[in-house]
This record gives structure tokens, C-alpha cells and sequence, in this order.
């Protein structure tokens, strides 16, 4: 008498149904999760988009807002003071295609202390400040531009630590930046940047006008694409257990 052998057993269907349980959580998750990021950059798109277009306000002004913790990025302001050119901090950048610096230089206000100002885009090439003799002005000027807060860390392991020997700068560290640009041991120093508006600089170099207004916002697509995982998902799991409880209940011969 021949043994017959006992049919093959699939997966447990709870096993299945539980980490398919688990994973759809977390695809729901991820959807919520893109949803809120959606409502907050449209709210901070809203905001930058109201403030670009307001008057400026005196630095003093600017100053006394962010030490009461208010927030102040994108609000446009105004300072008066020189430059001190030969301590110009360059920021590794990107802009309209092109890789380069942007040039951060201190400029010494009226009252003594110092604030930096993004003056804009200069390409590899450009770097050396006697490339662009005619942009590095001097005297008195009027600086009209954005307030950009600092950033107390570097924000992503991944980028390259900043390299004070050869003045480029990768993150904006305004510790670093103050403490390589040769200011005075005791200069006090605005703790927020200002980048300057698109007004043309003396032959063309540095060009501001750099700050990235038009924010990428793709929250919603990822939203969407997260909830369709987690619904493809949930289909995949019902067909699975539909599928092995017909197999089950058929007679077998």
C-alpha cells in the first residue's frame, strides 16, 4: 500500500494578514505624514510670499524681532555700513545652472558690528576677489536684501565638513565664518545672515538676487503615491486570503 503524501501547506493566512497589516500603517503613515508637510509648506510658501513684498525694515529693527524669538526669515531689511572685503566667506553654491560661491562678506555697520551679507553668485572662476575688482565697492553703502536665519548645526552627515584653509564653506556656520574672516576679537556680529536683493554690483560680480524663493513642494504626489501603495497593498492581501480560504474549502480527491 502506497503512502500518500499530505498537500502542500501555504502560509499561515494570519501570518500574511498581520504583516500585511503592519506595512499598510506604515504606507498610511508615510501618506499622513506627506499631508502634513503639505499643509506646512504651503503655509510657509504663503508667508515668504507676503513678506517679499513688504517695505524693509532697519536692521535694528530686524535685530530686535529675532532676539524676542520671533520669526524672520525671508523678511526683507536694510543696513548701512562697509564692507570689509578681505574677509569674504565663500558658500559652496548652485545657481541657474552653474556651480560656484556665493560670497558672504562682512559688512561693518555704523555702529561697529558686523553683519554678513550674501552678495550673490560668482562662478568657479570668479572666486578670487582681484577677478572682480569692480564689484568690491567701497565706502558707504546701503545693503537691501532678505534676513536668512543661521543654522546652529551642520544639517546632513553627508555633506563635506567646511574647509576654512581654502575659504569654502559647505554649510553656513557663522561661528566659522566670523572666526576665519579676520574681524576684530571682540566684533560683535548679527546672528542672521541678509541676502542681498538683485540690484547689479559694479561688473556684474558677485549677482545677487540668489535666494531660492520658489520652494519645491511635491508633498502632495508623495501622498498620493504613498496612500496608492498602501490601497495596492490592502487588494494584494484580500486577493492572497480569498484565494487560499477557496483552496482550502475545495474538495480534494
Amino acid at each position: 500500500m502506497s503512502a500518500v503524501a499530505a498537500p502542500r501547506q501555504g502560509p499561515a493566512v494570519w501570518k500574511v494578514v498581520l504583516a500585511g497589516a503592519i506595512l499598510f500603517a506604515i504606507l498610511c503613515a508615510l501618506g499622513t505624514w506627506q499631508v502634513r508637510r503639505l499643509i506646512w509648506k504651503q503655509g510657509l510658501l504663503a508667508t515668504i510670499e507676503e513678506r517679499i513684498h513688504q517695505p524693509p525694515v532697519a536692521l535694528d529693527e530686524a535685530r530686535a524681532l529675532h532676539g524676542g524669538g520671533e520669526d524672520i526669515e525671508y523678511l526683507p531689511v536694510s543696513a548701512r555700513g562697509t564692507f570689509d572685503h578681505s574677509g569674504e566667506r565663500h558658500f559652496f553654491a548652485t545657481w541657474k545652472g552653474a556651480s560656484g560661491y556665493f560670497v558672504y562678506t562682512p559688512l561693518r555697520l555704523t555702529g561697529g558690528d558686523f553683519l554678513f551679507v550674501n552678495r550673490g553668485f560668482v562662478p568657479y572662476d570668479r572666486k578670487p576677489a582681484d577677478t572682480r575688482a569692480g564689484g568690491q565697492v567701497a565706502g558707504e553703502v546701503e545693503v537691501i536684501g532678505l534676513a536668512r536665519d543661521r543654522l546652529d548645526q551642520k544639517p546632513s552627515s553627508i555633506l563635506p565638513d567646511n574647509d576654512l584653509a581654502k575659504n569654502i564653506f559647505y554649510w553656513k556656520d557663522i561661528e566659522a565664518m566670523a572666526a576665519s574672516a579676520g574681524l576684530p576679537a571682540d566684533a560683535e556680529v548679527v546672528p542672521f545672515f541678509v541676502d542681498a536683493s538683485d540690484s547689479p554690483n559694479p561688473g556684474g560680480w558677485p549677482a545677487g538676487g540668489v535666494t531660492l524663493i520658489d520652494l519645491p513642494n511635491n508633498h502632495l504626489q508623495y501622498a498620493v503615491t504613498w496612500y496608492g501603495l498602501a490601497a495596492a497593498l490592502a487588494g494584494v492581501v484580500a486577493v492572497f486570503v480569498v484565494r487560499t480560504r477557496r483552496s482550502r474549502a475545495a474538495p480534494r480527491p
